[in-house]
C-alpha cells in the first residue's frame, strides 16, 4: 500500500505536467490539424531560460528568496518560448498552410532537430544541475511522501487548467478558438482573424509548455538539451490517449498515463527487486499509444469537433 500511495502522488505529479505539454498539442491540433513535433523542445528552452536567469541570479542578487528566483526565471522562460513559439508558427508553418498534410509535418519534425541542435551548439551537451529553490521539507502521507515542489506542481497545474478552460469557453478569444477550429473560412466572415487566433494559440502553448520546462527541471534537478523529446513524445501520446483535439481528453489523458507510467515502474521494480523500475517506465506510455491506436483511435473521449480549441 506505501508503495501504491507513493506511486500514485508520483504518477499526479508526472501526469499534470504531461497535461501541460498535451494541451499545447491538442489546442494547434484542434485548431489547424498540426500537430507541432517541436512542442517538447520549447519546453526545454523554458527550462533552461530559466536555468540561466536563476544561475544569473544566484551570483548577482544571493539574498533573494529562492521562490522569487524561481518566479522571475519562470517569468523569463514564458517570453522567451511564446516568442518562440510564435516566430515557429509564423516562419516554419504558416507558408505551408493548405498544403497537404506531410509537408507542414515534416516542417515541424525538422523544427524539432533544429531546435535540439542550437540548444546543444548554445548551452553544450553535457546536463546542468538545477538548483534547488524551494523548500526540501517532505510531508508524510500515509506511508508515502510528497515535497513541497510536488505540492506547488499540482496546485499549479489545476490552476492553470481552470484558467484555461475558462479562457477557451468564456472569453471572446476562446469564442474565435472554437469559431477558428469549426470553420476558419465562415469565421473570418464573422469577424473573426483566423491568423491571430492561430498566433495566439501558440502563445498559449507556449506558455504552457514553458511552466512545464520549469517543473520538469524543478522536479528532477538538471536541465539538458535532449529533455524536451521524451516528455514531449508522451505528453502527445496523452493527448492521442485522451482524445486529439479535445481540451478535457488531454488533461485526463496526461493525469492517466503518468499515473500508468508511474504505478507500472514501481510495482515493476518492487517485483524484481529494483533490477527492472524506472528506467524502463518509458515501456508503458508507447504500449498505452500503440493500444489506444489499435482500439479506439479516436481516444477515450474523443475528438470534439465543433468545440475542440
Amino acid at each position: 500500500m506505501d508503495i501504491f500511495i507513493q506511486q500514485v502522488i508520483n504518477g499526479l505529479v508526472l501526469g499534470s505536467m504531461y497535461a501541460l505539454v498535451a494541451l499545447g498539442y491538442t489546442m494547434v491540433y484542434g485548431i489547424i490539424s498540426l500537430i507541432n513535433f517541436a512542442h517538447g523542445e520549447v519546453l526545454m528552452v523554458g527550462a533552461i531560460t530559466s536555468w540561466m536567469i536563476i544561475t544569473h541570479l544566484q551570483e548577482s542578487a544571493p539574498g533573494l528568496p529562492g521562490w522569487a528566483m524561481l518566479l522571475i526565471g519562470l517569468l523569463c522562460a514564458i517570453v522567451v518560448c511564446a516568442t518562440l513559439n510564435f516566430t515557429i508558427e509564423k516562419v516554419a508553418y504558416r507558408p505551408l498552410r493548405g498544403q497537404p498534410r506531410l509537408a507542414p509535418l515534416i516542417t515541424a519534425i525538422g523544427m524539432s532537430i533544429l531546435l535540439q541542435t542550437l540548444a546543444m551548439i548554445i548551452w553544450k551537451p553535457n546536463p546542468k544541475p538545477y538548483p534547488q529553490l524551494l523548500p526540501t521539507e517532505t510531508i508524510p502521507i500515509g506511508g508515502a511522501v510528497i515535497t513541497v515542489t510536488q505540492i506547488v506542481i499540482l496546485s499549479s497545474t489545476v490552476i492553470l487548467l481552470a484558467a484555461l478552460l475558462w479562457l477557451v469557453n468564456r472569453t471572446k478569444l476562446g469564442r474565435a478558438m472554437r469559431a477558428t477550429a469549426e470553420n476558419p473560412r465562415v469565421a473570418s466572415l464573422m469577424g473573426v482573424k483566423p491568423d491571430m487566433v492561430i498566433s495566439a494559440t501558440f502563445i498559449i502553448g507556449a506558455v504552457l509548455a514553458a511552466v512545464a520546462g520549469v517543473m520538469w527541471a524543478s522536479n528532477y534537478g538538471t536541465v539538458q538539451h535532449t529533455m524536451g523529446f521524451l516528455p514531449g513524445l508522451k505528453a502527445f501520446t496523452a493527448a492521442v490517449f485522451g482524445g486529439i483535439g479535445n481540451l478535457t481528453g488531454a488533461m485526463v489523458g496526461g493525469v492517466l498515463l503518468g499515473l500508468i507510467e508511474a504505478i507500472g515502474a514501481g510495482y515493476l521494480g518492487a517485483l524484481t527487486g529494483g533490477v527492472l523500475g524506472s528506467h524502463y517506465s518509458d515501456i508503458f506510455a508507447f504500449i498505452v499509444l500503440i493500444l489506444v491506436l489499435t482500439l479506439r483511435p479516436s481516444g477515450l473521449l474523443g475528438e470534439r469537433v465543433a468545440d475542440r480549441a
